[in-house]
């Protein structure tokens, strides 16, 4: 065999892995989140994969200090975190999540300090931790801002007047995103896994004064981050207002209910429910309503 000719078949069965690499991610986002799927559904399809990429490696290092209960929690986390840079830094890994991302970080450029600012947020879910104000944002910059970033620089695609332009709104969806998920996963977090994000928070007497506030907070990163929603390239917009339309259903809905109501059930969207909001959206985003 020809040097030439064995190169390509090298680099011909490095592109089938590749490929499983993206399937696996693109699995991972379908089977644990149908929101997030009809979200990505709805981008230009060169964005498609990227997002699906970016998305099984964040939902891996979520399962890693959520559900693996009977593991060695730490080890696990910090063997995940040298594999990732491992991967970066060599572009392969033989983990398929990891070599998916690490394509998408590489070809799009994604500073790595946004990727250890995660992991140090997965980190703090790893111990109890009694969340100070600053504490707080500390774990919503690393656990969603961060992960906004990581979108938006596919989003923007190398162009870096337009991410630093539009950074600030997506650090304010993925925090009214992470809120909200606070307040709908409030009785698993209390109850399941000990946790309370809210600071000077008792959730034992969790009241409506209290979510109240916290309501207030979503609502005005909401107001902010649909400024920024309007101002995206045109292949990313209708997917990501999607994703805002579905959390603002499910806000409204939590919304609706007492303190004391959220601590005793999950709040959740039906699929159907969420069919019917995209393809409101689809309109609105066509009619340019949004």
């Amino acid at each position: 065999m020809n040097l030439k000719k064995q190169y390509n078949t090298f680099f011909y069965m490095k592109e089938i892995f590749d490929q499983l690499s993206a399937n696996c991610s693109r699995l991972t986002t379908k089977l644990y989140s149908t929101s997030f799927s009809y979200g990505i559904y709805f981008l230009g399809k060169e964005l498609r994969q990227p997002i699906h990429s970016i998305y099984g490696f964040v939902r891996l290092a979520d399962e890693i200090v959520d559900s693996f209960h009977h593991y060695d929690k730490n080890f696990l986390l910090e063997k995940f975190k040298e594999d990732t840079f491992e991967a970066i830094n060599l572009g392969i890994s033989l983990n398929p999540i990891l070599n998916s991302f690490q394509r998408v970080v590489n070809q799009y450029q994604i500073d790595q300090e946004l990727i250890v600012l995660f992991l140090r947020s997965m980190e703090m879910d790893l111990s109890t931790q009694k969340y100070t104000p600053e504490l707080y944002n500390e774990y919503i910059l690393g656990s969603a801002e961060v992960v906004g970033l990581m979108c938006l620089k596919v989003f923007t695609n190398g162009i870096d007047a337009d991410y630093e332009q539009l950074k600030p709104y997506a650090m304010k969806l993925g925090s009214a995103f992470q809120k909200v998920n606070f307040l709908r996963d409030v009785k698993a977090d209390h109850q399941t896994l000990s946790r309370n994000y809210f600071p000077n928070v008792n959730l034992a007497l969790f009241c409506d004064h209290q979510k109240k506030e916290i309501e207030e907070e979503i609502e005005a990163e909401f107001a902010m981050a649909l400024t920024g929603i309007k101002q995206l390239p045109t292949a990313s917009r209708n997917g990501v207002y999607l994703s805002y339309i579905y959390y603002k259903k499910l806000f409204a809905k939590i919304k609706r209910l007492s303190a004391e109501k959220i601590m005793t059930e999950r709040i959740r969207i039906s699929n159907t429910r969420k069919v019917g909001l995209m393809f409101g959206s689809i309109i609105r985003n066509k009619l340019n309503v949004i």
